[in-house]
Order: structure tokens, then sequence, then C-alpha cells
């Protein structure tokens, strides 16, 4: 499994170390220095700045002789840190369903997957414009793993993705940009059509009417 640099590098230092213990248990201080073999201030340290990225929250006290110790845990978010094979096993999905499906269903499949998935935000657009309806659907892409942005030319209006969240299917089942064209066409409230380019480094592109 490709692990992107940043993020193996992180979990290859002491703060992803860190990650990994509170992963297991939340711990105190002392407790994770003792297992890191590191003083307290230097646990401390790394805490804050997990802390300030949004990784590591203080999660409840521990009594201690003098004064209460602080334990800490993982976010929500430091979940998505480490490696999942997701992408990988809608590839295996896809090519099981693929034999079993004629293409008609498995499209209209994989567009149902996406406008179930845009069904829990339906209530927070409601009444919005076209354009803070876009907005929305961008930063649902990116809580999938995407990265994307909106692209004017030749009176044309694209949705263009820096990262596909779908990157480890798309190559070899192209069909999964269904899954985000339907996401995205329940969210605007119009029309949308994937102009995806697939290969080996897909480029998500949308279209929208």
């Amino acid at each position: 499994m490709n692990i992107p640099g940043w993020r193996k590098r992180l979990l290859d230092s002491t703060r992803g170390r860190i990650l990994a213990l509170l992963r297991k248990e939340r711990q105190t201080v002392n407790e994770l220095a003792e297992t890191l073999e590191l003083t307290d201030n230097a646990v401390r340290s790394h805490l804050t700045s997990l802390e300030r990225d949004g990784l590591v929250r203080v999660s409840g006290m521990q009594p201690g002789i003098r004064k209460p110790h602080v334990i800490y845990g993982l976010t929500d978010e430091a979940e998505h840190m480490f490696p999942k094979a997701y992408g990988q096993l809608l590839n295996y999905i896809l090519a099981v369903f693929g034999k079993r499906l004629a293409a008609r269903e498995l499209r209209a499949s994989l567009r149902e997957v996406g406008q179930i998935a845009a069904q829990e935000h339906l209530e927070q657009v409601k009444g919005k414009s076209r354009e803070q309806r876009i907005e929305f659907a961008l930063g649902a892409l990116k809580t999938l793993g995407g990265d994307a942005t909106v692209q004017v030319g030749e009176g044309k209006q694209f949705i263009r993705g820096n990262g596909c969240p779908l990157s480890a299917a798309t190559a070899h089942h192209p069909e999964a940009c269904l899954i985000v064209e339907a996401l995205l066409s329940e969210l605007i409230g119009v029309t949308v059509k994937e102009r995806c380019h697939h290969g080996d480094t897909p480029q998500c592109s949308f279209e929208i009417y």
C-alpha cells in the first residue's frame, strides 16, 4: 500500500509513535515518556504540537499523588492519518460486481451510492444558492480525501480535483467516478457530468450544468 511521503514521515517520527500508542489506549505524559524513553517535557512538547494540528486532545484526568494527571487521546481526525486499504477494497468490490452485474446495472448502482452519500447533507444545503451549494460540495469532497476547486472556461463551469478520493480504483474501474458525479449532482441540485482523466495519476473533472 502506498502511503503519501509526508504521512509516512510523520508516522515514522516520535510524534507518529505517540499517535500509535494513543491509538491503542489513552495515556498520560508519564506513561508515554516511560514507553518512549523520553523526558516528560519532551513528550509535552510533542503533544502540544499534535494538539495544535488537531490530532490529539485531552480526554480525561487521572488521580495523582500531588495533582491529577492529564490523559490524552486521539481525535477523530487522527484516525485518518493511519493507512487504510479502503481504495484497494473498493477496487476488489468493483471487480466482483463488474462480473456479476450488467454495465448499466453497475453504473446505476454506483450512482445510487453517491446519492446515498449525499443524503445526510441535503438538509444543510436546503435553501442555499448555487454558489453556496458548490462550496459545500467542495467541502464534502475534502472530507472524503479529495481536494477540488471551481474553474470556469469557455462559458462552462467545472469542479477540478487536485487529489482523487477514489484513485486506487479509477485506473482500472473509471466507472467509480460516477459515485462522485452523483454526490455532486445531489448536493448542488443540478446536473453534473463526469469528465475525469483516468490512469495512474487520475485527475478529477466534473462539469456543472
